[in-house]
């Protein structure tokens, strides 16, 4: 049994263990002996401390990672699956653990939460398939020439994770990179340390060994200590794009490879041939689950000509939700005080509020929470219209064609997904042909590619090349050794060989 073993099994407030970092398989406190406080976002209140690292404690898990790494390098890839195996059946077997922590940790509802380890254990997965997908290539060039690509370990790598997904975002990476024969040093989100902290116990029983993976937990300092050290080889960051644009370009004047997730503000386009039950139903659920925290959620509803029957389907639905059940808390109370405000801007714009989730309480304890809210009547160039705003806010914006709806998600800065819903196919190609986004979906809400293929979005949803999932992050956790051979001189060579 795990010393972390997290024991609530309901949303009752609970407290639980300091966080430490990680590295070289030993838990240990930051140098300075600082702490910050880990909320529990539907009680408000703290469950435990986190360890806050400075630079020092950045190098000291990077010199771990270097240490690790020729080994780690030497140890045959199936091998390295292995431990992906046998973790992948340590997360199903604490599956309830798990989310029960992450529910805490974060404010998601237990369903939400047992969703995200699922999806979790997927990417774990996609680590475990590695030795069927990862093989170079060959082939016979010239005569008597031989040219063959393999895909060799990079070094020492890092990434940078955000709140909203504690558990699934860190598996975006560590399988591929690890598997890849990396080792790795993760800075979690200082507000939701816990569940990497307990991946780092899943891995160690797994015999995952000391060293390969690390954890330093933090802030700003942190991350900055990361993006400059010089033995990292690639990082990886997912949060707000003003943070990913300077992460990008800190990172890379070391030289590392970087690619940087940012935000969004996705736009669903409906059009009056939509099924009213499923697009209804599969709008609200991708703009509130997660209470709106994250990339991938509705922000922005473009109603196309008459769509006023799904419009009064959906504020049914939403009316009908029962917070705390049906959704969870906001991560703290500054996230709280800014979504608000949002809602109470478009008011004051001249947009009408059909319903509205501000002052909202569960049982009228504290805690972080804004209920479900649509506006109606938006601009695009209402801020609740054009900026992230994280929470749970859908934005319906009225055009009277579908060339309007596609300007107008054209025309957002942001590009990580778009949806179109409609029963017409031709519609549905002419709207995904159009659309300036990296993830596309045709009657889906949240059009996460799955494994093997990667996420990542377009324009200031995305900075850097390449992405840090699916096979493409395998490629980017890489770099390619070309191998040319000749064995002997041709009896029949020719000026190419």
């Amino acid at each position: 049994m795990s010393s972390f073993e997290f024991s609530a099994r309901s949303y009752e407030f609970t407290t639980y263990v300091d966080c430490k970092n990680w590295i070289g398989g030993e838990w240990v406190d930051a140098q300075s002996g600082e702490t910050k406080p880990v909320d529990c976002p539907r009680h408000g209140k703290a469950m435990g401390n986190v360890a806050w690292s400075a630079t020092s404690d950045v190098d000291a898990a990077v010199a771990a990672a270097a240490a690790a790494f020729p080994g780690w390098k030497a140890t045959p890839l199936k091998e390295r699956a292995q431990v992906f195996y046998r973790a992948k059946k340590i997360m199903e077997d604490k599956l309830e653990e798990l989310s029960w922590l992450l529910s805490h940790e974060n404010g998601k509802t237990i369903a939400q939460a047992r969703g995200e380890v699922l999806k979790a254990i997927e990417c774990m997965e996609f680590g475990c398939s590695l030795p069927n997908v990862a093989q170079g290539d060959q082939l016979d060039v010239s005569r008597g020439i031989n040219c063959a690509t393999t895909h060799e370990p990079v070094g020492v790598c890092a990434g940078v994770v955000p709140f909203n997904f504690p558990t699934m975002v860190p598996l975006w990476m560590l399988p591929q990179a690890i598997v890849s024969g990396n080792t790795f040093v993760l800075k979690p989100s200082e507000q939701v340390p816990y569940g990497a902290m307990r991946l780092a116990e899943v891995f160690k029983e797994a015999g995952l060994p000391d060293g390969v993976l690390n954890i330093v937990n933090g802030g700003k300092e942190t991350v900055e200590a990361l993006c400059d050290n010089e033995t990292i080889k690639a990082l990886a960051f997912v949060g707000s794009t003003k943070v990913a644009k300077i992460v990008y370009e800190r990172g890379a004047k070391t030289g590392k490879k970087v690619v940087c997730l940012g935000g969004a503000k996705n736009h669903l386009v409906v059009v009056p041939d939509a099924e009213i039950k499923l697009t209804s139903e599969t709008v609200v659920a991708s703009a509130y689950g997660c209470a709106g925290q994250r990339c991938m959620a509705a922000s922005v509803m473009v109603a196309v000509g008459d769509v006023q029957h799904i419009i009064d389907r959906m504020v049914e639905i939403t009316e009908g939700m029962t917070l705390g059940q049906d959704m969870g808390s906001i991560i703290n109370p500054q996230s709280v005080e800014r979504i608000n405000r949002y809602i109470t801007e478009a008011e004051a714009k001249g947009a009408k509020i059909l319903v509205d989730g501000r002052g909202k309480t569960v049982d009228g304890q504290p805690g972080n929470w804004v209920g479900p809210t649509i506006i109606d009547g938006v601009s695009p160039d209402m801020p609740a219209g054009c900026e992230e705003i994280f929470g749970p806010v859908l934005s319906i914006i009225r055009v009277d064609t579908l060339d309007e709806a596609i300007a107008i998600e054209n025309d957002n800065a942001y590009g990580n997904a778009a949806a179109i819903f409609t029963t017409n196919g031709g519609v549905a190609r002419y709207a995904i042909d159009r659309f300036e986004a990296g993830m596309c979906g045709v009657n889906i809400g949240v059009p996460v590619p799955r494994e093997p293929f990667a996420f990542g979005g377009w324009n200031d949803s995305k900075i850097g090349h390449g992405d840090m999932t699916g096979y493409d992050g395998f490629k980017f956790w890489t770099r390619p050794r070309k191998v040319t051979r000749r064995w002997e001189m041709a009896s029949d060579a020719t000026w190419m060989s």
